[in-house]
Protein backbone atom coordinates (compact mmCIF):
# COMPACT_ATOMS: atom_id res chain seq x y z
CA UNK A 1 0.00 0.00 0.00
CA UNK A 2 1.48 3.25 -1.15
CA UNK A 3 0.38 5.37 1.80
CA UNK A 4 2.10 2.96 4.20
CA UNK A 5 5.38 3.29 2.32
CA UNK A 6 5.03 7.07 2.32
CA UNK A 7 4.32 7.05 6.07
CA UNK A 8 7.56 5.23 6.81
CA UNK A 9 9.79 7.71 5.01
CA UNK A 10 10.78 10.90 6.78
CA UNK A 11 9.52 10.20 10.27
CA UNK A 12 12.47 11.85 11.96
CA UNK A 13 13.44 15.48 12.27
CA UNK A 14 16.02 15.30 9.46
CA UNK A 15 15.30 15.71 5.77
CA UNK A 16 14.60 12.38 4.11
CA UNK A 17 14.40 10.97 0.61
CA UNK A 18 12.52 8.12 -1.01
CA UNK A 19 14.09 6.74 -4.17
CA UNK A 20 11.67 4.73 -6.28
CA UNK A 21 13.25 2.14 -8.56
CA UNK A 22 11.28 0.02 -11.03
CA UNK A 23 11.94 -2.41 -13.81
CA UNK A 24 12.21 -0.90 -17.28
CA UNK A 25 8.83 -2.27 -18.35
CA UNK A 26 6.07 -1.87 -15.77
CA UNK A 27 2.30 -2.16 -16.00
CA UNK A 28 0.08 0.87 -16.50
CA UNK A 29 -1.16 0.59 -12.91
CA UNK A 30 2.39 0.40 -11.56
CA UNK A 31 3.19 3.49 -13.62
CA UNK A 32 0.22 5.31 -12.12
CA UNK A 33 1.37 4.32 -8.63
CA UNK A 34 4.86 5.64 -9.29
CA UNK A 35 3.36 8.85 -10.66
CA UNK A 36 1.32 9.41 -7.51
CA UNK A 37 4.32 8.77 -5.28
CA UNK A 38 6.48 11.21 -7.23
CA UNK A 39 3.86 13.98 -7.54
CA UNK A 40 2.78 14.39 -3.92
CA UNK A 41 3.83 13.72 -0.36
CA UNK A 42 0.26 14.12 0.95
CA UNK A 43 -0.57 10.80 2.60
CA UNK A 44 -4.32 11.28 2.15
CA UNK A 45 -3.98 11.87 -1.59
CA UNK A 46 -1.72 8.83 -1.89
CA UNK A 47 -4.13 6.66 0.14
CA UNK A 48 -7.14 7.71 -1.96
CA UNK A 49 -5.32 7.02 -5.21
CA UNK A 50 -4.07 3.69 -3.87
CA UNK A 51 -7.66 2.77 -2.94
CA UNK A 52 -8.83 3.70 -6.43
CA UNK A 53 -6.11 1.64 -8.12
CA UNK A 54 -5.95 -1.34 -5.78
CA UNK A 55 -9.51 -1.65 -4.54
CA UNK A 56 -10.56 -1.84 -0.93
CA UNK A 57 -10.34 -5.56 -0.20
CA UNK A 58 -12.65 -7.83 1.72
CA UNK A 59 -14.61 -6.64 4.74
CA UNK A 60 -14.11 -10.00 6.47
CA UNK A 61 -11.37 -12.31 5.34
CA UNK A 62 -7.70 -12.69 4.66
CA UNK A 63 -7.28 -10.91 1.30
CA UNK A 64 -6.16 -7.31 1.36
CA UNK A 65 -6.87 -6.44 -2.23
CA UNK A 66 -9.81 -6.67 -4.58
CA UNK A 67 -13.29 -5.26 -4.41
CA UNK A 68 -15.57 -5.76 -1.41
CA UNK A 69 -19.21 -6.83 -1.53
CA UNK A 70 -20.45 -3.23 -1.52
CA UNK A 71 -23.27 -2.92 -4.03
CA UNK A 72 -24.66 0.53 -3.32
CA UNK A 73 -21.70 2.69 -2.38
CA UNK A 74 -18.35 3.76 -3.72
CA UNK A 75 -15.80 4.26 -0.93
CA UNK A 76 -14.25 7.22 -2.73
CA UNK A 77 -17.27 9.15 -3.99
CA UNK A 78 -19.91 8.31 -1.37
CA UNK A 79 -17.99 9.25 1.78
CA UNK A 80 -20.70 11.53 3.17
CA UNK A 81 -23.50 8.94 3.01
CA UNK A 82 -21.13 6.26 4.30
CA UNK A 83 -20.36 8.45 7.34
CA UNK A 84 -24.10 8.92 8.00
CA UNK A 85 -24.68 5.16 7.70
CA UNK A 86 -21.75 4.52 10.03
CA UNK A 87 -23.18 6.84 12.70
CA UNK A 88 -26.59 5.16 12.36
CA UNK A 89 -25.01 1.71 12.66
CA UNK A 90 -23.13 2.68 15.82
CA UNK A 91 -26.34 4.10 17.31
CA UNK A 92 -28.20 0.85 16.61
CA UNK A 93 -25.44 -1.26 18.17
CA UNK A 94 -25.22 1.02 21.19
CA UNK A 95 -28.98 0.60 21.80
CA UNK A 96 -29.10 -3.11 20.93
CA UNK A 97 -25.61 -4.72 20.89
CA UNK A 98 -26.93 -8.22 20.11
CA UNK A 99 -29.63 -7.05 17.69
CA UNK A 100 -32.36 -8.73 19.74
CA UNK A 101 -35.00 -6.01 19.54
CA UNK A 102 -37.80 -6.82 17.07
CA UNK A 103 -37.04 -3.66 15.10
CA UNK A 104 -33.56 -5.06 14.37
CA UNK A 105 -34.62 -8.57 13.30
CA UNK A 106 -34.03 -7.85 9.63
CA UNK A 107 -30.55 -6.46 10.30
CA UNK A 108 -29.60 -9.52 12.37
CA UNK A 109 -30.91 -11.94 9.73
CA UNK A 110 -29.23 -10.14 6.83
CA UNK A 111 -25.95 -10.00 8.75
CA UNK A 112 -26.13 -13.72 9.50
CA UNK A 113 -27.03 -14.61 5.90
CA UNK A 114 -24.26 -12.47 4.48
CA UNK A 115 -21.38 -12.99 6.90
CA UNK A 116 -21.79 -16.15 8.99
CA UNK A 117 -19.44 -18.15 6.74
CA UNK A 118 -16.86 -15.34 6.78
CA UNK A 119 -16.14 -15.80 10.49
CA UNK A 120 -13.90 -18.82 9.97
CA UNK A 121 -11.15 -17.54 12.23
CA UNK A 122 -8.63 -20.34 11.45
CA UNK A 123 -8.27 -18.77 7.98
CA UNK A 124 -6.89 -15.55 9.45
CA UNK A 125 -3.20 -15.62 10.28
Amino acid sequence: QLHQLRGRVGRGKNESFCILVTAKDISDIAGERMGVMSQTNDGFVIAEEDLRLRGSGEFFGTRQSGMPDLKFANLLTDQKIIEIARKDAFAIIQRDPHLRLPENDIIRERFKDKFVDKFQMPNIA
